[in-house]
């Protein structure tokens, strides 16, 4: 496979990851307020992780001659560093989920008037994290701690805020899409228990004089 098909398919397994675990936890949830389901969705996004990361892994180094590694203190330490600030940061999105249609209910908003500031704001700031620490970190073979500041042209950061804006403005605008089509449907509901309500009390004023056999003001 070609370097950019990697790209593509980082970019759409990255791009499609928080709308699929949000729905996946909803899904596990027995009902709400609880957090039963976040956690069974950890421990999905865990599994997932250990077939892809451990069992192919270990299965090409066993059966592969290119595929055996050099194990160094420093390479294992850093992995793993890695593989703990990926398992940070889906369970951080998990609970901010949560966190954000707890906080909106609270404040009497819709549920998705928070939430739909998650995505756009975490793929806006990872790229921006991403480029300011490889100004300054830039680790030897055998030194991981070597740290210098290299002055970038204008270009840099100008795309850099550019992508950030962008960014959060096209995942904004498809995660507001989505909840504006929720609040139709919404509304046409307490619409028609509003109408409901105004038939059944008329009917209720009406009833008294229609048992009574008491004139009414249209009565002869």
């Amino acid at each position: 496979m070609p370097w950019w098909g990697y790209v593509l398919l980082a970019g759409l397994a990255w791009g499609t990851y928080v709308p699929l675990i949000f729905y996946g936890g909803t899904e596990l949830t027995t009902r709400p307020g609880t957090i039963g389901g976040r956690l069974a969705s950890i421990l999905c996004v865990g599994v997932a992780y250990f077939v892809l990361a451990v069992v192919i892994p270990v299965a090409l180094m066993l059966t592969r001659e290119d595929a055996r590694p050099e194990w160094r203190l420093t390479g294992l330490v850093f992995s793993a560093l890695a593989g703990a600030a990926g398992a940070i940061g889906a369970i951080c999105v998990i609970f901010a989920s949560k966190a954000a249609v707890d906080q909106a209910k609270l404040d009497g908003l819709d549920p998705a008037s928070y939430r739909i500031y998650i995505a756009p704001l975490i793929f806006a700031l990872a790229p921006l994290i991403n480029t300011l620490l490889s100004l300054v970190w830039h680790p030897q073979p055998g030194n991981p701690w070597h740290f210098a500041w290299e002055t970038p042209g204008w270009k840099l950061p100008m795309g850099i805020i550019l992508a950030a804006v962008g960014t959060f403005l096209v995942l904004l605008s498809k995660e507001d899409l989505e909840a504006r089509k929720a609040r139709p449907r919404s509304s046409v509901t307490t619409q028609s228990a509003a109408a409901a309500a105004d038939s059944s009390v008329s009917a209720d004023a009406a009833t008294p004089s229609v048992r009574t056999g008491q004139p009414t003001a249209s009565s002869p």
